[in-house]
């Protein structure tokens, strides 16, 4: 019986999602065992320079970079990715093989003191490393200060009282995934905060040309695998770079899906909103056509880099 290694980040969230898909890789597959599967750490530049802003250290792809290469290099097998830290194109020998069913999409605050919208008051500090939460955040109320912090989520928790800070800001995923539910004071609606495309999705990447792809594809999500592909060809039509404000999510209701997206203007200042529902089958068509709609409405208030 084959060995698999699978390559991902060292934190506890990172090591929560392995767990996952080895879990459910062991229910497609009855000829697999526990024993069969290893797990290889692997620190990303994200990890290493945590003290610095995701858009002083260079981009996107700050938390996949190292582990895509090892699997390139044939030192892991399977890689898993928290979909959103993805580039929207990627290597063109690597693929994702599976996306995992979504967890909770949606933003959440944990506080002692904020527990809704209208808590969010002038001169309120909350802590995120994120410019799309920042403007959305500053867009409910604009005498909001952002503190940034970076870290894993448990180290974002201990900030919460080091830094005076009123509350942060996390995704509800990540949250529920390390079984911290409890300590989230509010959930916001999308109405308010429009998550991270990808928010929630696990991703299982392979080599193209690895057969290790045909047990891969047992655990994709069809519904997840189509919200997907809208969500990051909208990433991918609008390009930007780590700086870029963006938010987006698909669902699919009754074979149709629908996808909402904002794009905030390089300044900031403005934000563009836009919808499109369609075939659940044109989830690649619909990504790119909300793409073109806002980058057509916000015309040179946001420079394609």
């Amino acid at each position: 019986m084959m060995k698999i290694t699978i390559g991902a980040r060292g934190s506890k969230l990172s090591l929560a999602y392995v767990s996952k898909v080895k879990e459910l890789l062991l229910k497609k597959d009855k000829n697999l065992k526990d024993y069969n599967i290893n797990f290889k750490s692997i620190k990303t530049s994200g990890d290493l320079n945590s003290d610095k802003k995701i858009s002083e250290i260079g981009g996107k792809n700050l938390f996949c970079k190292e582990i895509e290469e090892s699997l390139i290099k044939k030192e892991i097998d399977i890689a898993v990715h928290s979909l959103k830290d993805m580039e929207a194109t990627e290597n063109s020998n690597l693929l994702i093989g599976a996306y995992i069913k979504r967890n909770d999409f949606r933003d959440v605050i944990i506080s002692e003191n904020i527990k809704s919208i209208s808590d969010l008051k002038d001169g309120v500090k909350i802590g995120s490393s994120s410019r799309r939460r920042e403007l959305q955040l500053k867009k409910i109320n604009d005498k909001v200060s952002i503190i940034n912090i970076r870290g894993n989520i448990d180290t974002r928790i201990n900030k919460l009282s080091e830094k005076k800070l009123d509350g942060i800001i996390l995704a509800a995923a990540g949250v529920k995934s390390l079984k911290l539910e409890k300590k989230i004071s509010f959930i916001f609606n999308t109405e308010h905060i429009l998550p991270a495309v990808g928010q929630g999705i696990i991703a299982v990447q392979c080599r193209k040309d690895d057969k290790i792809k045909h047990l891969i594809k047992k655990i994709n999500d069809i519904e997840t695998s189509l919200c997907a592909k809208a969500e990051r060809k909208l990433l991918q039509t609008i390009g930007g770079d780590c700086n870029t404000a963006i938010g987006g999510l698909a669902e699919i209701k009754n074979k149709n899906l629908k996808l909402k997206a904002q794009l905030f203007s390089d300044n900031g200042k403005e934000s563009f909103e836009h919808e499109l529902t369609g075939r659940e089958v044109d989830a690649s068509f619909i990504g790119k056509s909300v793409a073109e709609k806002l980058l057509n409405m916000a015309g040179k208030k946001f420079k394609k880099k």
